[in-house]
């Protein structure tokens, strides 16, 4: 047990602080690619600017994190295409992602790079792509965050530790940008923690007190609202889901009133055994029920987000069919993606109870009678309406979403992957599964425990 909160704090820098010789290799294969993407662009006669933005940018990134975010500039009149093609012949093996539009990933002396084509705009109210924007944000922390760089990593490692790091929609939680901005705003990362544990929706935070006449405009809409220092327009906070902003909130709290360094290290998620998972299913006397298909090839903020409609879509159709939920999640591990459901109960009854109007009410009563014309029983009279009861057409959650499946809200990629072929487990089915990283996710899923106090 640590008898104090800055012994943790050394402990955690000594780390996830990158040591010299890390940051010298950092400087010496992103300097390379630079200077190889510009003379590329050179001998083609594009006017290009390659430049190095993110966390390697300022200095702000943890060990280990062997992540490269390089821009390539061009002028607003040029063409991206021409940056595209320089970010091709830099990396021979890459593969090409799309966001806003598309850029080239690849693996570099060990390192994960991205290259990304930009327009080079003179101020941020004037982007023509949201990338754009990016550059601006590099010269902002890089003139203000010198001196809290390690504030920067405690809190980014912090968040991490509690799960609510990541802008991504896989997280929905604080993306490293909004990071630094908290730590240049209150000062320090234990100041971050101590505003963090009184925060509430609707939080609203301006550096530059450039937004007063957003205000209106950003209040209610949004759990936290942090405005962009160089375009005041823009919540940096607008990926933030309520439910992270206050599980931060709370570890903060916790952190605070019981110092730990668990909470930046936690112990990793083991894989359930069979034992473990068929004692949990029997110990909660609930119906797991598990969507398993085909991952679709689209990077993880095209596909979580279809993921979810998908399980929305599936919420309503049981519920809609009397299936009570205790909850639900989804995943993708291994080139598979999930849907899983836990339901209070494996099957319902075969007779079910229909109401309908008041009995006053007689050309409404006279449809929902011609509606069911031959009920198991009735109907009868309950509370002053007309009450029939019927035979169900499914018992069991599994059949219904077998038989509605194809009419369902999945999204497009989700539609298809569908189409190619899926698997439907319910209960001890499941332990058929024998991937380690579902087993973790497992679980993750049944502790379902955050930091609260």
């Amino acid at each position: 047990m640590h008898s104090s909160l800055s012994e943790i704090k050394a402990e955690v820098l000594g780390r996830i602080r990158p040591r010299p010789e890390e940051r010298e290799r950092l400087k010496e294969i992103s300097g390379r690619i630079l200077l190889g993407a510009e003379r590329l662009a050179a001998e083609r006669g594009i006017d290009l600017k390659a430049m190095l933005v993110g966390s390697a940018a300022r200095n702000t990134w943890l060990a280990q994190d062997h992540d490269l975010d390089l821009f390539l500039g061009v002028p607003e009149s040029a063409d991206l295409g021409e940056a595209l093609e320089v970010a091709r012949l830099i990396a021979p093996e890459h593969e090409e992602k799309y966001a806003e539009h598309a850029y080239v990933h690849a693996k570099i002396d060990g390192f994960d790079v991205d290259l990304v084509p930009c327009y080079l705009v003179k101020d941020a109210s004037r982007l023509k792509s949201a990338v754009d924007r990016t550059p601006f944000h590099t010269k902002y922390v890089s003139e203000r965050i010198p001196g809290l760089e390690d504030e920067v990593l405690l809190a980014k490692q912090f968040m991490k530790g509690v799960g609510v790091y990541g802008s991504e929609l896989k997280v929905g939680g604080f993306s490293g940008y909004l990071t630094e901005l908290l730590i240049i705003y209150y000062g320090s990362f234990e100041k971050v923690l101590e505003a963090a544990s009184g925060w509430r929706p609707g939080v609203l935070i301006d550096l530059e007190g450039r937004a007063a006449e957003e205000r209106a405009a950003y209040t209610g809409r949004e759990p936290l609202i942090v405005v962009d220092p160089v375009d005041p327009g823009r919540n940096v906070a607008a990926a933030l889901t309520p439910d992270r902003m206050l599980q931060f909130a709370a570890a903060s709290r916790c952190f605070l009133h019981h110092p730990n360094i668990d909470f930046f290290f936690p112990p990793s998620a083991k894989p359930l055994s069979d034992e473990e998972l068929l004692g949990l299913l029997e110990a909660r006397g609930s119906s797991l029920m598990l969507l398993l298909l085909p991952a679709p090839s689209v990077v993880e903020d095209v596909l979580f987000p279809q993921l979810r409609k998908a399980e929305e879509s599936v919420r309503a159709l049981l519920e809609k069919n009397c299936f009570s939920l205790l909850r639900s999640d989804v995943g993708c591990v291994s080139g598979r993606a999930f849907l899983l459901f836990e339901l209070e109960v494996s099957h319902l009854s075969r007779a079910s109870r229909r109401v309908g109007p008041p009995v006053w009410e007689a050309d409404h009563l006279s449809r929902f009678l011609e509606a069911h014309p031959k009920p198991l029983s009735g109907p009868y009279i309950r509370d002053g309406r007309a009450v029939v009861e019927l035979c169900r057409s499914y018992t069991r959650p599994q059949d219904l979403l077998a038989a509605k499946i194809g009419g369902l809200s999945l999204g497009k990629h989700l539609s298809s992957a569908i189409r190619e072929g899926h698997n439907i487990l319910v209960g001890p089915e499941i332990a058929s599964i024998k991937d380690e990283e579902f087993r973790a996710f497992l679980r993750e899923y049944f502790e379902a425990r955050n930091w609260i106090c």
